[in-house]
């Protein structure tokens, strides 16, 4: 038997539609555009493998106008290779081949892949996670918005039972996310419910430090991006002298090669960073950020990035190899309208793969 073979790809958009306003520093979400991806190859008859491409509006460095036509053309540079079956081998090729400029279609390309050569049925990490025995940790995300929409939010996250909350700051009044904070924290104490913040770079140099000792009086986790990404002089200062722990997130973004993530590493010297596969250019490049912050004894944590539930299988099931145990950011299959259905389950602030749920029939998307 063959140990390489080739595949055939269509990529097609998909619209998902938000259940609510998704408010962020950025500005509010209604719908997003992401791309699904199927693969196939003679070498697995009857199977087929599924990956999806979302790039974010304003985040993501392939948020491009001719995305479509670019992540087609890299597909069909694809489907001149000999791949390899060997699902390391196989990451190794796609890391060498596949087009960093366009860091969400090679995690789709990744992710298909692993599909396909391990079955066609959506586990592309055996793990006592997808044999449902081990369920990952989750922080329940709270969006910005109204002061009565986010009490809302963060009285319904703690009442699902989840023990670490994420609340987006930025866009209300300073001092009305403050008292949201101090509204949990007079109920809850940090020994029962963990508080982590997500500013998306909202904080200006003049007043980031002042707003981070105010954060402080609230035991928070840590902070997500305080300010603008770029400014490593102002974040190695933030990520040295600040009373909550700052986590680099849209500051990995834009760093595509080994030596530039070393300098980031090294130069800014972070508590923590945050992982988006999607944004990052795939698992592959994902596992090249968790080595450097695994010898510099930085603490990081996986997220998504509002993808469907494809995206958001695959980031899980990569979640669940790593030993991590941290409450991870992988809580957005909740978020639309129109996902697939799928074995992903929330309860209890914890994530579950409930392998007798099932996936819808994904071939009647193509």
């Amino acid at each position: 038997m063959s140990s390489s073979f080739t595949c055939k790809a269509i990529l097609k958009p998909y619209t998902l539609q938000f259940k609510f306003d998704a408010g962020t520093s950025r500005g509010v979400l209604k719908s997003k555009v992401t791309f699904l991806l199927q693969v196939r190859s003679t070498a697995f008859q009857n199977q087929f493998g599924y990956g999806e491409a979302g790039p974010l509006t304003g985040l993501s460095r392939d948020d491009l106008p001719d995305f479509e036509e670019r992540a087609k053309k890299a597909l069909q540079y694809v489907e001149t290779l000999t791949l390899p079956k060997d699902p390391q081998k196989l990451l190794d090729v796609l890391g060498s081949e596949m087009d960093s400029s366009l860091p969400s279609l090679r995690f789709a390309m990744e992710t298909a892949l692993l599909d396909l050569v391990q079955g066609g049925n959506q586990v592309l990490f055996p793990s006592t996670f997808t044999s449902s025995k081990r369920a990952i940790p989750i922080n329940g995300l709270v969006w910005m918005g109204e002061m009565q929409f986010m009490q809302d939010q963060i009285a319904q996250k703690l009442r699902d039972g989840y023990s670490c909350i994420k609340m987006k700051i930025g866009a209300l009044d300073f001092d009305q996310e403050c008292r949201l904070l101090e509204m949990v924290r007079k109920t809850h104490g940090a020994e029962r419910v963990i508080l982590r913040v997500d500013a998306n770079g909202a904080f200006d140099s003049d007043t980031a430090m002042e707003k981070l000792k105010a954060l402080s009086k609230f035991k928070i986790h840590s902070i997500e991006q305080p300010v603008q990404p770029g400014q490593w002089d102002l974040m190695g200062k933030l990520c040295r002298e600040s009373p909550v722990h700052v986590a680099l997130d849209e500051e990995l973004i834009n760093i595509a090669e080994v030596e530039g993530k070393k300098k980031l590493m090294d130069t800014l010297q972070p508590p923590y960073i945050i992982l988006k596969p999607t944004l990052l250019g795939g698992l592959s490049s994902s596992r090249e950020w968790i080595g450097m912050a695994d010898s510099k004894g930085v603490g990081w944590w996986i997220t998504s990035a509002l993808e469907s539930n494809i995206g958001l299988n695959a980031i899980a099931q990569f979640t669940a190899t790593t030993g991590n145990t941290l409450h991870q950011g992988l809580g957005t299959g909740q978020l639309y309208h129109n996902n697939f259905r799928s074995p992903l389950s929330i309860a209890n602030g914890e994530l579950t793969f409930q392998r007798d749920k099932g996936w819808q029939d994904l071939k009647e998307l193509f």
